[in-house]
């Protein structure tokens, strides 16, 4: 069966395992060869990035078609109002497209590692985490999400991609699993554009009410 890596990318990697001269890259932390990114995940992003040396798996994770949703952790500035939430729920025009619908609820705050560099914070302007799900990943997506609602992103975790979650990796760790294509979601009738609709549940939220969402740190191996 083809592997696939889960990798927890750190705040300044960029996703390209080439030299860059002002960013480290994914050969900081992923020392196998052959394998590259089924997906990005922004430079000043962090959190979960799946690579795989397998051709199909990489186009299966990474067509759009098959809208695989991404979970994201986002801490913004300000104080949410109803109609703001609503926005990123109903779609959102950033000009170049409109947003698909998307789940978005407000968290307590995660218990996370420490990020490196810190987030900058305004001391007169209050800031919150919310739990946002989408099945797109145009670039810099959320974060103009969250602009263009008045809500400016601070800091983004990806937390989970379909089926797969961080589960305890911390920065820079990462852990190899076997995957077969008959086991993730199928195609189903087209929908509007001709494009497959799938059969793909909805992500469950990593957060249970009432609880602040959190990681299971262990101890994780550099591949």
């Amino acid at each position: 069966m083809p592997q696939l890596i889960l990798l927890n990318k750190p705040y300044g990697v960029i996703c390209q395992f080439s030299e860059h001269p002002t960013h480290p890259t994914l050969k900081s932390c992923v020392a196998q060869s052959g394998v590259y990114p089924a997906g990005r995940l922004d430079t000043d992003s962090e959190g979960l990035l799946l690579l795989t040396g397998d051709g199909a798996l990489q186009h299966r994770i990474a067509d759009p078609r098959w809208k695989l949703p991404k979970t994201y952790w986002v801490q913004v500035e300000g104080e949410p109002k109803v109609e703001q939430l609503e926005m990123l729920r109903l779609g959102v025009d950033l000009g170049d497209f409109v947003t698909q619908p998307a789940q978005v609820r407000r968290i307590d705050s995660p218990e996370l590692w420490p990020r490196n560099p810190p987030v900058r914070f305004r001391k007169t302007v209050p800031d919150c985490w919310l739990e946002i799900i989408i099945s797109e990943g145009k670039n810099r997506q959320v974060r103009r999400m969250t602009a263009k609602a008045g809500l400016p992103t601070l800091r983004l975790v990806r937390v989970a991609i379909g089926p797969w979650k961080l589960d305890g990796l911390q920065p820079g760790e990462a852990r190899a699993i076997e995957v077969s294509l008959q086991d993730l979601p199928r195609a189903q009738s087209a929908g509007r554009g001709g494009k497959p609709r799938t059969n793909t549940p909805q992500a469950q939220s990593p957060a249970k009410a009432g609880k602040k969402p959190a990681f299971r740190f262990a101890r994780g191996n550099k591949l």
